[in-house]
């Protein structure tokens, strides 16, 4: 077993919106990502998702609302809710999701990863 230093992994991520995995457990991936700017709206048909600020601040934009996080919240986005994250200043979230979750959900894009990477 080993243990995971937060601040040390985020130190290796240079770009925004790619996820990185660093832990799995029951079927279900640990990521980090740094955050910054508007993500495409999607949303995911089978995943629950979960957000957690560990420094900065992101916005999840839902149709009607909009639920603002800071460091040390979460917000878990249930299956089938559309959504759009947002980070006006770099955010490092992590994400806790089962592994078949692709990050852009139901939407092909740019942004769009098919394959992750450990760190």
């Amino acid at each position: 077993m080993d243990k995971v230093n937060l601040a040390a992994k985020f130190g290796l991520l240079d770009d925004y919106w790619s996820p990185r995995i660093v832990g799995e457990l029951n079927q279900q991936y640990v990521k980090l990502v740094k955050l910054k700017g508007e993500f495409v709206w999607h949303h995911h048909e089978a995943e629950d998702e979960l957000f957690l600020v560990v420094r900065g601040r992101l916005t999840i934009r839902l149709r009607g609302q909009d639920v603002v996080l800071k460091e040390g919240e979460f917000l878990i986005v249930p299956r089938g809710v559309e959504h759009q994250p947002v980070a006006e200043e770099e955010a490092h979230v992590l994400l806790f999701e089962p592994r078949s979750t692709l990050n852009t959900g139901n939407v092909q894009s740019e942004r769009t990863l098919d394959k992750l990477a450990r760190i």
